[in-house]
């Protein structure tokens, strides 16, 4: 498996994502900065990282969602290749209408930084394949506006069509059913708050995040 991550000015959890990347697949991964126009060729899976893209202004993603680099992501998207965004990168997908949605200030307004309880949704995405449905996990979250919220008919969409990946299983930020991750119709593109790339060896403290990296490479 081949990956990329794409790296904006603010980006902050970029190393982290290719560290993820390169222990499942031992190859180095390819950091693609945000005025680049194409893609490595051969790349499999696109990490839209976490951190602070534009420092956050105007509006979380707005300006990173309209870089370069994410006309040739949409691309790689729509012919297929795997995308995952993470914290900042889930809000840039949703800028990007890559995802449906926006993520908001957090309910209480605070910045929340704490591991989590979260929920498999569903198990049968490529991001989720290595969990089982209903199964408990941990992962860190680090966001001030991760309060995801759609309208009516989308929510009752992507619970129809198994579209949510992960559900938090406490109260963390206000998310409209406790989602905490969603997945594109054509099951390619993940968007979500948690870190899994921050859970994946004992150091941190558990290895939950492992398996979904472990999911992207049995996919590729």
């Amino acid at each position: 498996m081949k990956a990329a991550v794409i790296v904006f000015p603010g980006s902050n959890c970029d190393r982290d994502l290719a560290t993820a990347f390169e222990k499942v697949t031992g190859q180095l991964t390819a950091m693609v900065w945000h005025r680049e126009t194409t893609l490595p060729e051969g790349i499999d899976v696109i990490g839209v990282p976490g951190g602070f893209s534009y420092g956050d202004y105007l509006r979380s993603g707005a300006m990173a969602a309209r870089s370069p680099i994410m006309r040739a992501v949409a691309n790689a998207a729509a012919q297929g290749r795997m995308v995952i965004g993470i914290c900042n990168g889930f809000q840039v997908l949703t800028e990007a209408g890559l995802l449906p949605g926006a993520l908001l200030r957090n309910e209480g307004i605070k910045f929340v930084g704490r591991d989590v309880a979260l929920t498999v949704a569903n198990s049968q995405t490529t991001f989720t394949s290595r969990y089982d449905s209903g199964e408990g996990v941990t992962f860190p979250v680090a966001h001030h506006d991760g309060r995801y919220t759609a309208d009516a008919a989308t929510l009752d969409r992507l619970e129809g069509e198994g579209r949510i990946a992960l559900r938090y299983a406490e109260e963390v930020n206000g998310s409209e059913r406790q989602i905490a991750g969603i997945v594109n119709d054509a099951g390619n593109v993940i968007g979500m708050m948690p870190h899994p790339e921050r859970a994946i060896e004992d150091a941190h403290g558990r290895t939950d995040g492992l398996r979904m990296f472990e999911g992207l490479l049995a996919a590729a």
